[in-house]
């Protein structure tokens, strides 16, 4: 029999029903890799540096021990984002908004409004439920709100539900706002102090999920703040340019020294900034080369089409530039191990050098690449 008016059914879950180890640990159990079935003890590498979480969390802690301004606001993700030290050091100064990353994102305008400088540390994927918020609330403010976007690009075991791969095409549209990327945990750590610095507008900055590549860190592990809207040149060559963005140029220095079996020498460069972009970067990169590769962990219209913009409206199009901008596929990736996840996106070391190889009209060799 029809049911007279709407009809409300509460099924009250168990995580893990079933199975103990999950039922014993309700906090855990994300991300699975390889584990044993009868523990449910992951087997997960061993690594020599921290995650860039924790990093980032260091970081964090180091600005707010000199600046009594700065916040920090999480939508049930202290682990999660690492803000859980930085509860532990500044109790007062954290604040757990529940699962509602709308909340979070109003609730850093509001104190930003009232002159606090608060970090809103989300991922990247979970950002989208704000991003009504973050246009809104925050960019047509113009109020200086500090997104921390973890687990940004590919996420492993995450899978694509947590795949942060829209984030710099969503944000780097909007006027007011700040993009950065590091490339290393150090720049992670020169973007946090750059971000505390920041107080006239919103800005934001991603990372990966995973650990640090092991560089010299600065000083007590406090960052300075980088000029804004400036990249840096890492190795020069002829002919060819990387210009890569965030963590991906670790590849791209890869690639550049794999290319040197093949006698061509590249250009590196590190944008650092999505927006404001370093156009004297993209200006001399484009005509001190014949061939332009620029390389993000994201999805199209991000880093590279910003780059393509700016090169199409200056006329940098109109000569002898060759420009390629390689991006994660228009399709979602499945779960799988980082280095399995790269390769099938094509943004690998192999599929960066073949790029330029194909480019310089060398596709044997490009084939040959293992």
């Amino acid at each position: 029999m029809p049911a007279p008016g709407p009809v409300l059914i509460h099924i009250v879950t168990e995580k893990g029903k079933g199975y103990p180890p999950a039922e014993a640990a309700p906090d855990k159990m994300h991300g699975v890799v390889k584990f044993d079935p009868n523990t449910g003890k992951q087997f997960k590498s061993k690594s020599p540096t921290l995650s860039y979480t924790q990093y980032f969390a260091e970081s964090l802690i180091k600005e707010a021990e000199e600046d009594s301004k700065i916040v920090a606001i999480h939508a049930a993700m202290g682990g999660g984002t690492g803000l859980n030290y930085f509860q532990k050091r500044f109790p007062e100064r954290c604040f757990d908004v529940g699962i509602a990353e709308q909340h979070a994102v109003t609730f850093a305008a509001g104190l930003a409004a009232e002159g606090l400088k608060p970090f809103c540390a989300i991922y990247s994927s979970f950002l989208q439920r704000g991003y009504d918020q973050v246009v809104h609330d925050v960019d047509l403010q113009k109020l200086p709100v500090r997104f921390a976007l973890d687990r940004a690009g590919l996420v492993g075991a995450d899978g694509p539900t947590h795949c942060g791969a829209f984030d710099i095409t969503y944000m780097a549209c909007l006027p007011n706002m700040i993009v950065m990327a590091p490339s290393d945990e150090a720049e992670l750590m020169h973007m946090v102090a750059t971000a505390a610095a920041i107080d006239d507008r919103p800005c934001c900055f991603r990372f990966p999920r995973g650990n640090g590549i092991g560089v010299a860190l600065p000083p007590n592990n406090k960052g300075t703040p980088l000029e804004i809207g400036k990249g840096r040149v890492i190795m020069e060559g002829t002919r060819v340019a990387i210009l890569g963005y965030g963590s991906i140029v670790q590849t791209c220095i890869k690639a550049a020294n794999s290319l040197r079996a093949h006698d061509i020498f590249v250009t590196v460069a590190d944008a650092r900034f999505c927006k404001p972009l370093d156009r004297e970067l993209v200006r001399t990169l484009a005509e001190q080369h014949e061939i332009l590769v620029t390389v993000e962990e994201g999805s199209v219209g991000g880093f590279g089409s910003h780059v393509s913009h700016f090169l199409s409206l200056n006329g940098l199009l109109d000569g002898h530039l060759k420009l390629r901008s390689m991006v994660l596929p228009d399709r979602y990736i499945d779960h799988g191990s980082p280095q399995d996840q790269i390769e099938e996106a094509g943004l690998s070391t192999r599929h960066i050098a073949a790029t330029v190889l194909s480019l310089m009209g060398r596709p044997k060799e490009a084939l040959q690449l293992k």
